[in-house]
């Protein structure tokens, strides 16, 4: 891979990588994914400023920048659309987990959070922007928190929904992509159907969409799909299924027909969509396999370690209340206490509520990594034609999605299994997450579109985060451009920072 300036050499090429956007750059040799899902393409294509200005044999115009790919592979720049890479404010702008799997923009906003109202998140985001670009869901959990405070276990009063709906049709003329809700945590499992139905009329009226972590992905799975098709049905809201599983080992190997049910929403008339992490074991809390919110409930402990999980297969993420349990099993603390897990686990909750309810500021006082799916479910969900792709990661956790989920579906499901071709994973990963949200004007190398852009070896790309090593960095990503500027170059980030806080139909 050589990077030069027409006619200018030496000092000149190492400096370029630190530069903004170039005044024109041209990126020739390479082997072009458009993210249409089409065949590929040799062809050139230049970028001016922050927009892709030309796809096709072009030749280099004098002073021009040049990318000479030698073979690698370019594609739009992957956009996450389920992710949690903003929970530390984007303390290192460089952003290197994401550049490194060629990530150029992350959907937040989701399960139900957010961190207050659009128009200031854009507006901070505005003064002290990182390398990639964000684009944001409005979170039923700050609405409800907004309208009806600490008071929150119960359905919301007449007055109190008028005020959500306020914020919300707010929130999605400045921008928001639309409504998102985390039916199983707090404070969102205590919403009836109606006040969902109200909230999302208000968000399909203003043109956004609705993104849900479902009331159930285990036991009830399938009232909680109810749930979700019955709103787009009558409201008729685009609505998207955050991280589809099936994380009950009863249900497993049913995969098809989940989707069969899906593709017969669809030819109803229901435009329901799906985003899906390639892991088979998820990031969340210790309650959250307690739907009756039973915390001294012995039995319901013992069916979530038998049927949910396995006292093995829940690892301590985080634990405020005693952080050197960070990194065992309940399995292992259980052994460590002399005790049956299921005792240990209630024991690890409530323990863990005191301590939050001694620093409420702390916004939580632990988590987990619960192993769940099976494997073959998760690669049919992967390869269904209307699912599209996200780590639901972020930085500092243990799980490693937040740093291989990118690298990882061209590794294992295109490279390794072939359950999808490199140009339908791209497509996946940019145009059609990109309509899916509502992103205009990205996802797609054609002359228009901002240059937000990945080169890649298809042949090396891996994902080199585990569990144990969650951190690790991707690597066989050569260069990253996000909004015409180099963010990433020789698998290093450059330290310049052109993100955007993206508005939904806004490039």
């Amino acid at each position: 891979m050589l990077i030069r300036y027409a006619g200018i050499v030496g000092a000149a090429l190492a400096a370029m990588v630190a530069l903004p956007a170039a005044a024109s750059t041209l990126i020739t040799g390479a082997v072009v994914y458009d993210g249409s899902g089409g065949a590929e393409k040799r062809v050139s294509v230049r970028v001016e400023g922050d927009k892709i200005t030309a796809v096709g044999a072009l030749k280099p115009r004098k002073g021009e920048t040049v990318i000479e790919a030698k073979g690698l592979a370019l594609a739009p720049g992957f956009i996450d659309a389920h992710s949690h890479h903003d929970s530390d404010n984007y303390a290192d702008r460089t952003m290197p987990t994401l550049l490194a799997q060629g990530v150029t923009t992350i959907v937040v906003g989701q399960d139900g959070s957010r961190k207050g109202p659009f128009a200031e998140l854009a507006a901070k985001y505005a003064a002290r922007p990182a390398a990639i670009n964000v684009a944001a869901y409005t979170g039923h959990g700050y609405l409800r928190e907004a309208a009806m405070g600490a008071d929150y276990k119960r359905t919301a009063k007449p007055a109190e929904l008028a005020k959500m709906q306020t914020l919300l049709a707010d929130d999605i003329k400045a921008g928001s992509l639309g409504f998102s809700t985390g039916l199983e945590y707090d404070p969102g499992i205590y919403s009836d159907h109606a006040e969902l139905l109200d909230l999302a009329r208000t968000a399909a009226a203003g043109g956004g969409r609705y993104i849900s972590h479902m009331r159930s992905e285990d036991v009830a799975f399938d009232e909680a799909l109810d749930e979700l098709l019955d709103l787009g049905a009558k409201t008729g809201i685009p609505v998207q299924i955050s991280h589809l599983k099936l994380g009950i080992a009863d249900r497993w190997g049913q995969a098809k027909a989940v989707l069969a049910k899906l593709d017969a929403a669809r030819a109803r008339g229901i435009n329901v969509t799906a985003d899906v992490y390639p892991y088979e074991y998820w990031h969340s809390t210790l309650t959250v396999m307690f739907p009756k919110r039973d915390f001294t409930d012995l039995a319901a402990a013992r069916f979530a370690l038998t049927h949910l999980s396995t006292p093995e297969g829940m690892l301590l993420d985080y634990y405020a209340p005693e952080p050197a349990l960070e990194g065992k099993t309940i399995g292992q603390i259980a052994a460590q206490r002399s005790e049956e897990p299921a005792v240990t686990y209630l024991w690890l909750i409530n323990r863990a509520l005191a301590w939050e309810e001694a620093h409420p500021e702390a916004g939580g006082g632990e988590s987990v990594i619960g192993t769940a799916m099976a494997p073959a479910d998760v690669a049919d969900f992967l390869a269904w034609k209307h699912s599209v792709v996200c780590s639901d990661g972020m930085i500092g956790s243990r799980h490693p999605r937040g740093a291989g989920a990118m690298a990882k579906i061209l590794r294992q499901y295109v490279r390794e299994e072939k359950r999808l071709t490199l140009a339908e994973a791209v497509h996946k990963m940019t145009a059609q997450t990109a309509e899916q949200l509502g992103l205009a004007g990205r996802g797609l190398i054609r002359p228009g579109y901002k240059a937000d852009l990945v080169l890649f070896d298809p042949a090396t790309i891996t994902d080199h985060a585990v569990v144990g090593n969650s951190a690790a960095l991707a690597t066989g990503v050569s260069h990253v451009m996000v909004n015409g500027a180099v963010v990433y170059a020789q698998g290093k980030p450059t330290s310049i920072w052109p993100g955007r806080f993206l508005k939904r139909g806004t490039p």
